[in-house]
């Protein structure tokens, strides 16, 4: 059993618990494999698990792995992205989690050949570290999307602060899933949020019990690879 698969072993537990907790089912959580920091190797090691969603933040990595993997994976662009670089990206990805600024969606508009999934990204703790619209801007951003014909908002994203406080993080999930569920209600056809975005290696656990449907795990399933990346 390689480094990955006990990892995701213990992952997989670690979430049917967490689930266990909150009486959902552990169907409704996915796991995006973030591999923006390891090796074609190292990532082909995570798809031989059986992981089929992957996360990039940057476009020449994203692209290396592209060149390199032939599997039928979804692909998850997680990081910020500048408006110059959408026109290499958006048509190579299944899902953008970083849509923030109507000047991305432009872009987006005018460079996709079909219609992109997209979770809008919310500073729900309003750092000033972190990208993303605050709450109360989020909802008129999504309404401003409407006669954008190559944008579907599945859902919203965010990133917990940096903090070892367990009520601070899930004080900022449990925002998140609240905005969520307001902005479901509406049944709006361009912005059906059923989706949330949030938790990673170090609060996927607590993002679970709080409602998350996709967690992004990166060092806690495919280790730490700092030397040269192959």
């Amino acid at each position: 059993m390689t480094n990955v698969q006990q990892n995701l072993k213990q992952i997989k537990q670690q979430i049917q618990e967490a689930c266990n907790r909150s009486e959902r089912k552990v169907e409704d959580v996915t796991i995006i494999a973030v591999t923006k920091e390891v090796s074609v190797g190292r990532t082909k090691e995570v798809i031989a698990t059986g992981i089929t969603h992957l996360g990039e933040n940057r476009p020449d990595g994203l692209k290396n792995k592209l060149d390199a993997i032939s599997d039928n994976v979804k692909w998850h662009y997680i990081g910020t992205l500048q408006t110059r670089k959408v026109k290499s990206v958006i048509n190579e990805v299944d899902y953008l989690h970083s849509l923030d600024r109507i000047s991305l969606a432009d872009e987006i508009e005018k460079r996709a050949t079909s219609k992109i999934d997209c979770f809008v990204q919310v500073n729900v703790s309003e750092e000033e570290s972190k990208h993303g619209l605050s709450i109360l801007e989020a909802e008129d951003f999504i309404s401003e999307l409407e006669n954008y014909s190559r944008i579907r908002v599945v859902g919203l994203m965010t990133m917990a602060p940096n903090t070892d406080d367990h009520s601070v993080i899930r004080n900022v999930f449990r925002q998140l899933k609240a905005l969520q569920e307001k902005i479901a209600e509406k049944q709006l056809i361009h912005a059906p949020c059923t989706e949330l975005s949030m938790g990673m290696s170090g609060d996927y656990e607590i993002a679970i019990e709080e409602g998350a449907t996709f967690v992004r795990i990166g060092t806690a399933l495919v280790g730490k690879e700092r030397e040269e990346i192959k």
